[in-house]
C-alpha cells in the first residue's frame, strides 16, 4: 500500500490515474483540497479502483500519524506543494508553511513510523519527494542543462521553499537514515492542470475571447514534460532508484513561452476556429515581466536514463495534441473550477500589468 500527499492536484491526480490503471496495489491519499486540489480530478477513476482520499493537511501531524499507523504503507510519495510562482510572489507565507513546515512535519511523522517497522520492512520502505527544476535557478542560452549536481540558486519564493524542502529530505536521510528518493522535474503539462499555468490558461482565455497575457518578450525557455511521462518516471524511481539519490526528469522539449502560445493559437484555429475568422494570435497581449523571472530551464535527464532506463514516450507534438483535445472535451471541468476567486486572482496578477 502507498500513502501519497497532494493526490487531488494536477500531477498527483494524474499519478493516481496512472497507478490505478497499471496496478492493483492500493493508494491512500491525503489532500487539503485547496483551490488547485480538486476532488473532481479523481472522479473518473474506474469503479473499484483501489484508492481512498483523505481530506487534510500534511502539517496535521496527528492525522498523518493516524494514517501511517492505520494503513502501514510501504512507501510515502510526497507530491503536496504550493506550486505557482506568481502566487508565491503575492503571498509567500503559504508557500513557506506548506512546502517547508509541512514537509518538516511530514518527515518527522514518517521517520517515527519507519523506526517502528521491523528490519525487513525498514529495508524496503521508501519516502519519495517530488520537486522541481526551479530550485537550480536560471540558465543563459548557452549554459549546459541542469544536472543533479547543479548548485541550487532559487530565485522566487516558490523555488526557495522547494529548495528548502529538498534540503530537509536530504538531511533526514543523512542524519537519521530515512530511506529517501528525490525527483526534480521540468515544466509539466497535460490533463487536470489548473488554468493559472501557461498552457491551460492560454486555451481557456483563447476560447473565452480574452487576452492571452505573455510576460516580457515571451522568450523565456522551459523544458516541457508530458505529465504521464512524469508519472512513469516516478514509478520507475520508486521501484529502482538508489537510496538518497536525486533524479532529474525532463521532456527533452525546450521551447519559448511565445512559441508555445503561437502553437496553441494555430491548433485552436484549426480545431475550434473563431467565428470572425481571425486567428487566436490576435488576442496575444504582452504584460510587464514578473519579478525575478527565470530566463531558461533545461533538464539533463541522462542519469535516470542511464541508471533506470527511463526516457519520455511523448514528443511535445504528441503530448500537446492530447492536452488540447482533453481541454476541448472537458469544458465543464474548466468551467467548474474557474470560480469567482480564480477570476479575482487573474485580475490581481495580470490586470494591473497590461500595457
Amino acid at each position: 500500500m502507498l500513502l501519497m500527499t497532494g493526490s487531488a492536484g494536477f500531477i498527483g491526480a494524474n499519478f493516481v490515474h496512472n497507478w490505478c490503471a497499471q496496478s492493483t496495489e492500493a493508494i491512500v491519499s491525503l489532500d487539503k483540497l485547496t483551490y488547485a486540489g480538486n476532488a473532481a480530478n479523481l472522479a473518473a477513476l474506474p469503479p473499484g479502483a483501489a484508492h481512498q482520499l483523505e481530506v487534510g493537511d500534511i502539517g496535521d501531524r496527528a492525522l498523518v500519524q493516524q494514517l501511517l499507523r492505520t494503513h502501514q504503507p510501504r512507501a510515502v510519495l510526497h507530491f503536496a506543494a504550493e506550486s505557482h510562482v506568481d502566487r508565491s510572489i503575492h503571498g509567500p507565507g503559504e508557500f513557506i508553511q506548506t512546502n517547508v513546515v509541512g514537509t518538516f512535519n511530514l518527515l518527522q511523522e514518517v521517520l517515527g513510523y519507519w523506526r517502528s517497522l521491523d528490519a525487513a520492512a525498514q529495508s524496503t520502505f521508501r519516502f519519495l519527494h517530488v520537486s522541481t527544476d526551479e530550485v537550480y535557478g536560471s540558465l543563459q542560452a548557452d549554459d549546459p542543462a541542469f544536472c543533479e549536481t547543479t548548485p541550487y540558486q532559487p530565485n522566487s519564493p516558490y523555488s526557495a521553499s522547494k529548495a528548502a524542502s529538498d534540503h530537509l529530505v536530504r538531511a533526514w536521510h543523512h542524519t537519521y537514515g530515512l530511506p529517501v528518493l528525490t525527483t526534480n522535474c521540468s515544466n509539466n503539462y497535460g490533463p487536470y492542470q489548473f488554468p493559472e499555468k501557461l498552457i491551460p490558461l492560454m486555451i481557456h482565455h483563447a476560447l473565452g475571447g480574452k487576452p492571452l497575457p505573455i510576460y516580457g518578450d515571451g522568450k523565456n525557455v522551459r523544458d516541457w514534460l508530458y505529465v504521464t511521462d512524469h508519472c512513469d518516471a516516478i514509478r520507475t524511481v520508486l521501484a529502482r532508484g538508489r537510496l538518497g539519490e536525486t533524479y532529474n526528469i525532463g521532456g527533452n522539449n525546450e521551447m519559448t513561452n511565445l512559441e508555445i502560445v503561437h502553437l496553441l493559437c494555430d491548433r485552436l484555429d484549426a480545431l475550434r476556429p473563431r467565428r470572425d475568422g481571425q486567428s487566436y494570435r490576435t488576442q496575444i497581449t504582452y504584460v510587464p515581466d514578473r519579478p525575478g523571472h527565470d530566463r531558461r530551464y533545461a533538464i539533463d535527464a541522462r542519469k535516470i536514463a542511464g541508471e533506470l532506463g527511463w526516457t519520455p514516450r511523448e514528443t511535445f507534438a504528441s503530448g500537446i495534441e492530447k492536452t488540447i483535445a482533453w481541454y476541448l472535451d472537458h469544458a465543464d471541468w474548466v468551467e467548474n473550477i474557474t470560480s469567482g476567486q480564480y477570476r479575482q486572482w487573474l485580475e490581481q496578477n495580470y490586470g494591473d500589468k497590461k500595457k
